[in-house]
């Protein structure tokens, strides 16, 4: 019993010790998706679903939970924002390649069309983001048609 009581003891000081030591947090000052959006020009109901279900992980700036301020889950938040923002940031858009956009466009409908994005991790405290099959219908057709506007070359500016 007196093992178990020190490791419970140790396991409270480790805890309390990880909370004075935080992650960055993703925030930006600047609106930095205003070039995606300008660029593929979604329609209002696609550019809700996008700020709801996709920019937190997705870009420079994520609204952060007031769970995010307890570790271990601000690290295991910080490490799926890292890891979305690998994938697609929309805030570096204007960085990408045409065909880099193209892909990305791509991926974006097939993941939302498998229901794989939004993480279901994410839409479990986040229930505004989970998607509607209207919403998901909405933006696969949307991002397929910008696909199809920027391969002939008419590209919204």
């Amino acid at each position: 019993m007196k093992l178990i009581r020190k490791i419970l003891i140790g396991l409270l000081v480790v805890f309390i010790a990880i909370q004075f030591y935080r992650p960055e947090k993703n925030i930006s000052r600047e609106n930095d998706t205003a070039m995606f959006l300008r660029e593929t020009n979604p329609p209002e109901e696609v550019r809700d679903i996008l700020q709801n279900s996709c920019f937190d992980c997705h870009s420079n700036n994520t609204r952060y939970p007031w769970y995010n301020n307890i570790a271990p889950v601000s690290f295991w938040l910080a490490d799926h924002i890292e890891e979305g923002k690998s994938e697609l940031n929309f805030s570096e858009w204007e960085t990408y390649s045409d065909k880099k956009k193209d892909h990305k466009l791509e991926e974006l409908y097939e993941e939302t069309e498998r229901r794989s994005m939004p993480l279901k991790e994410y839409t479990w405290t986040h229930q505004e983001a989970k998607l509607t099959d209207a919403q998901i219908e909405a933006v696969v057709k949307w991002a397929k048609d910008t696909r199809s506007l920027n391969q002939l070359g008419n590209r919204p500016k």
